[in-house]
């Protein structure tokens, strides 16, 4: 049974500059799994801005509560480059009130804009 659905879309350069004129903001919102690639270099804006809109979208799969982390929710990526997502804290706590036992997340960015789908499954 499907509990909700959430999309976003960012605007990459928007993020860029976002994430330049506030230089703690990516801490605030990814961990450190997130901002790194399993290589240990920095992830591209594209691909944080991706993940910030699965960040947005899944709020928005829960019926947008106040008071989730944005650090409660972590884009992982598999080795065979399929993402998926990590609930702790905050988010696995709405999550459980509302029943959610899966979740379903695609991302993808292109010509400037990064999007993400997240359904919440139960």
């Amino acid at each position: 049974m499907i509990i909700g659905v959430g999309i976003d879309v960012a605007a990459i350069d928007r993020f860029g500059e976002s994430l330049e004129r506030t230089p703690r903001m990516a801490e605030r919102l990814f961990t450190d799994g997130e901002l790194h690639l399993a290589s240990g270099e920095r992830r591209g804006t594209a691909s944080l801005a991706a993940r910030f809109a699965a960040k947005e979208a899944l709020a928005k799969a829960l019926g947008a509560p106040a008071g989730l982390n944005w650090l409660d929710v972590e884009v992982h990526t598999e080795p065979s480059g399929r993402p998926v997502l990590r609930v702790t804290g905050t988010v696995a706590a709405r999550a459980a009130e509302l029943g959610v036992t899966s979740w379903h997340v695609s991302l993808s960015h292109d010509a400037g804009v990064a999007s993400a789908v997240v359904i919440a499954e139960g």
